[in-house]
């Protein structure tokens, strides 16, 4: 019994597992099948997303491209080709019958005279677009307007002439007809020159380029006219025009800042000192101390001896210039009585008198040498010997041995050595010219050198 048991548990327990395998094995399915079906939503759901921002992009690409066959420009370009087809169709007819009428061997005649005409106005286009001197495409046009005025006059003729009609419908079939026949060339060239104007001014920068170099070529014309001189002597495109009009600048005043003169130099310096001298007169509490400083430092004046009564003198001085002003002074202090024998102290006066002086007064004397207060003439100037080219150089050399190659400009060596603007740049440029060959000569000694060490 135990065994029989034992065994029904083990079937029981057997039954058990493979329920347990066969129901996850079931599950399992189940979750594949749901996975599958989610994974093939999705699928389905970006293919229809897809398919709508696929949809989207074509209509779009629709739209812009009958925005842009609806564009003036493209209106203007087809409906004008439209126009000369159909005049081409209206005009040919009437010649052709024309010639037939007179003798069929006239057949190529106007087909010749019109297709003159035609190849002529594409000539015209095509010399626009090989930029072509302006004679040639003036003479093309000549010819244009010689085939198509001769075609004309054709069917001007073949129009009155038409049988079965009054004479005010054979004449307006003959103007018809030639207006027909102009019209065609004339629309053709039209066309032509809108596009050539239009590809001429392309964009607004383009535009403001060539206006600012209207204006920079009509302000400084002598500059330009010498950058122009320099692309022209230099080699065909080694040398663009911004590059030879600083170099143009610097030659004519003197420096490279662009838009700098000598002048404009001149004035910024003196705008400057007096901006500085402005600022320390606010900033100087005392301005009338110190100019009476200045005036004693100028005309140094020899103060008698002082006396017993001298600052009794001073204090009247003081209250009577105080009175004269039309400022409240101080009541003045009543000095100790002095004795009336002694003689008073005479006055010194703090402010420059503008009387006469005396016949028998003497200028004080001043350590400075007195200056000119008006135009030297030129008998009294010092006579100045002149320069030797060698003897400037050799100034120009002790006087810009520590500039750099910045600071050697014609307006510096002008005012270090006092010389006229033409010799100062004949000395920039021998003096840049030496620098150049002593830096070259370095770089070879450093190279020769180099070339010892290796070998050694």
């Amino acid at each position: 019994m135990s065994v029989y048991a034992e065994e029904r548990r083990a079937d029981r327990a057997a039954d058990a597992e493979q329920r347990r395998i066969a129901a996850a094995a079931a599950e399992t399915r189940r979750v594949e099948r749901e996975r599958a079906a989610d994974e093939r939503a999705v699928r389905l759901a970006e293919q229809r997303r897809d398919d709508r921002v696929r949809s989207r992009q074509e209509r779009a690409k629709r739209r812009a491209a009958r925005g842009e066959a609806l564009t003036p420009g493209n209106v203007y370009r087809k409906g004008t080709l439209a126009l000369v087809t159909a005049s081409a169709l209206g005009s040919l007819p009437a010649q052709v019958l024309h010639f037939v009428d007179i003798s069929p061997m006239l057949l190529p005649l106007p087909l010749a005279i019109e297709g003159a005409a035609w190849v002529m106005a594409a000539g015209v286009a095509y010399a626009d677009e090989r930029h072509l001197p302006g004679w040639v495409r003036w003479f093309l046009r000549l010819l244009v307007l010689a085939a198509a005025g001769f075609a004309a006059s054709i069917n001007y003729t073949y129009g009155l002439h038409l049988p079965g009609l009054s004479a005010t419908d054979r004449q307006a079939a003959g103007i018809g007809l030639a207006a027909v026949t102009l019209l065609g060339p004339v629309l053709f060239e039209i066309r032509q020159w809108v596009t050539t104007l239009s590809a001429a001014t392309n964009s607004p920068e383009e535009r403001a380029r060539r206006r600012h170099d209207r204006l920079r070529r009509r302000q400084h014309r002598a500059i330009a006219q010498l950058a122009d001189r320099f692309v022209s002597a230099a080699p065909f495109g080694q040398l663009d025009f911004e590059t030879a009009f600083a170099h143009a600048w610097e030659i004519e005043t003197g420096t490279d800042t662009p838009g700098m003169t000598p002048r404009l130099h001149e004035r910024a310096a003196r705008s400057a000192a007096a901006l500085a001298h402005a600022q320390r007169a606010v900033i100087d509490p005392a301005p009338t101390r110190r100019r009476i400083g200045t005036l004693f430092r100028r005309r140094p004046v020899a103060l008698p001896t002082p006396t017993p009564n001298q600052y009794e003198s001073a204090e009247t001085y003081a209250n009577r210039s105080t009175a004269d002003l039309g400022v409240s002074a101080p009541a003045p202090i009543t000095p100790a009585p002095t004795p009336v024998a002694l003689p008073a102290a005479p006055r010194v006066s703090l402010v420059k008198s503008t009387d006469r002086a005396p016949v028998g007064a003497v200028a004080a004397e001043s350590t400075r040498p007195r200056r000119a207060t008006g135009r030297v003439p030129e008998a009294a100037r010092s006579s100045r010997p002149n320069r030797t080219a060698e003897e400037l150089l050799i100034e120009a050399r002790k006087a810009t041995a520590d500039w750099s190659d910045r600071e050697l400009t014609a307006e510096g060596i002008r005012k270090a050595v006092h010389t006229s603007p033409a010799k100062a740049r004949v000395l920039r440029d021998t003096l840049r010219a030496e620098r150049a060959a002593a830096r070259e000569a370095g770089k070879k000694a450093a190279q020769a050198a180099g070339t010892g060490e290796a070998a050694a």
